[in-house]
């Protein structure tokens, strides 16, 4: 086996083991005790194919037996540039069956330079895409560009992946403390690092959201987040112990999201609050009183407003808010049993599997007390196993005390649940007063007009930064300031600059890529207009 310099330590383990938090099985392990024990149930969903355990284990087996042909071993790198269809899943298992590191986090809006670089940063071995997938395929010349990349053995088109084996099928690895997956974070500038996780740092989160939600057999598991996000590894990691219906956000040319749930008939759905607030504005649209057969949404990725927390439970569905990182799974989130407010202002407590704790946003090794706003750290089994290559990276995101530094702010209340307030880096200083985005855009976002809602900050040679409130929707400044002074936003918290778009920048994941807002202003693409709160008179004295 290869090695990798990872975060993994002998006595942090055995303690994980002795805790149950970590267990001797790998994904692939787990597929193989749902074939044996309910062969025929339906396992995995796509707009093509629908497989039962033992379909899926058989069309696993064949793909390993093809890696191990061309020469991989355990330690090596597979990487996966594909739409979510069910030979994602299928080629992750394999790896996870042989040994092999999988790379499932390159997305559709990567250009074919981007994918190439990426492939040569992991020096990996196989690539399995699909024609025409990507920013620039129709443009470059793909093939050519991964001729001149030397590690590579073979580039497997997803159609024509091995059906059949053609040699003895090799015996599997069992270590699910290994590297099994690396997955490249989701930031919108520069270089991103590559997350390394085993099975175990995995599965330790997808075995407290199954326990803590009571997800069953029975359940069909829907996420609409894409198979190059994380969000849909916590999925996988979940319907893998509880042994359920995986079904991928890949519906037939023509059908929607919100039809594909309703035909899938999906009791739980798993996404960012951006498909949360498509899906509730399409049933309003279609006049529908019900969600099909959901029974759970799960919301993560960016901060979830209230009011579409409350909207699902009005529904009678309940809400999962989640809170969590490529580098630690979802590892914070609301319990099934908890009351209206937790599940619409916080993201709960969690679970065993990893520990939070507020530090000094100034001095990352001052840990903070309950209800003061700081710096999210963590620690515990569902943490990486660092970056890959980059150990100057992995040493920089924790503190003396070796807390994983999130760069995010939030507080925890009396019972442990945590309130998210923003990022650090997003937080907006005018003239010395910290000013967190969140808030304002969960208060914009009440109004019924608006649809989605952005702050940023735009540069004042007085004060330093000023806020700018970006909406999709119908108020103009005035009735939008109005509106936040009646939710209690606080006068010095107001924004001073207003901007109505058709549409935001979206991540992949479906994130409001704010940076990309910055740029545009600072590029002239966008001109937001100044704005000012006034007092009503009734309320000066």
């Amino acid at each position: 086996m290869k090695p990798f310099l990872t975060l993994h330590h002998p006595a942090s383990a055995r303690a994980y083991y002795a805790a149950g938090l970590w267990r001797d099985e790998t994904f692939y392990d787990l597929l193989v005790q749902h074939a044996e024990l309910r062969p025929d149930a339906m396992a995995l969903r796509d707009g093509r194919a629908r497989l039962s355990w033992s379909d899926l284990k058989a069309r696993v087996d064949v793909v390993a037996t093809a890696f191990a042909t061309q020469g991989l071993v355990a330690g090596d790198r597979v990487s996966v540039w594909l739409s979510n269809r069910v030979e994602a899943v299928i080629t992750f298992l394999a790896c996870s069956r042989q040994g092999i590191a999988c790379n499932p986090s390159l997305h559709r809006t990567y250009t074919c330079s981007e994918i190439v670089a990426l492939l040569k940063r992991l020096d990996a071995k196989i690539l399995v895409t699909e024609p025409g997938w990507g920013a620039d395929r129709g443009a470059a010349d793909f093939e050519a560009m991964l001729g001149a990349h030397p590690s590579l053995s073979a580039v497997y088109a997803a159609d024509d992946l091995p059906r059949e084996a053609q040699s003895p099928v090799p015996a599997a690895l069992s270590d699910p403390d290994k590297v099994s997956y690396l997955a490249f974070t989701s930031g919108t500038t520069g270089a991103p690092k590559c997350v390394m996780h085993s099975a175990n740092t995995l599965l330790a989160n997808a075995r407290d959201l199954a326990e803590d939600w009571a997800l069953s057999q029975d359940a069909r598991l829907l996420s609409l987040s894409p198979l190059s996000h994380h969000i849909a590894w916590v999925a996988v990691g979940q319907w893998l112990v509880a042994g359920c219906e995986l079904i991928t956000d890949d519906p037939q040319a023509g059908t929607d999201r919100l039809d594909w749930l309703l035909e899938t008939r999906a009791t739980y759905v798993m996404g960012v609050p951006t498909h949360a607030m498509d899906i509730l504005a399409e049933m309003k649209r279609r006049g529908l009183a019900r969600l099909g057969e959901t029974e759970v949404f799960y919301m993560a990725g960016s901060p979830i407003p209230p009011v579409v927390a409350e909207d699902f439970v009005n529904l009678g569905i309940k809400p999962q808010n989640i809170y969590g990182m490529t580098e630690n799974s979802s590892h914070q989130y609301t319990h099934r049993n908890d009351d209206l407010e937790t599940w619409t202002t916080s993201c709960g407590r969690g679970g065993r599997a990893y520990e939070v704790r507020i530090f000094d946003s100034e001095d990352p090794n001052r840990p903070l007390g309950v209800g003061e706003t700081g710096q999210i750290g963590g620690r515990g089994a569902a943490l990486m196993l660092g970056y890959f290559a980059d150990q100057a990276a992995t040493a920089a995101s924790f503190n003396d005390e070796g807390w994983f530094l999130s760069g995010d702010l939030g507080s925890l209340d009396e019972r442990g649940n945590l309130r998210i307030e923003g990022r650090l880096k997003d937080l907006i200083i005018r003239g010395g007063h910290n000013i967190h985005p969140s808030h304002i855009e969960s208060k914009a976002l009440r109004h019924t007009g608006i649809d989605r809602a952005a702050a940023f900050p735009v540069p004042d040679d007085r004060l330093g930064e000023r806020v700018c409130i970006a909406i999709t929707g119908t108020p103009d400044a005035d009735e939008l300031l109005a509106h936040l002074h009646d939710q209690g936003l606080s006068k010095f918290d107001m924004p001073e600059w207003f901007l109505r778009l058709d549409s935001f920048p979206l991540t992949a994941s479906g994130k409001i890529m704010k940076r990309e807002l910055i740029a545009m202003r600072e590029r002239g693409e966008i001109s937001p207009e100044p704005c000012r709160f006034r007092v009503p008179a009734k309320e000066m004295s």
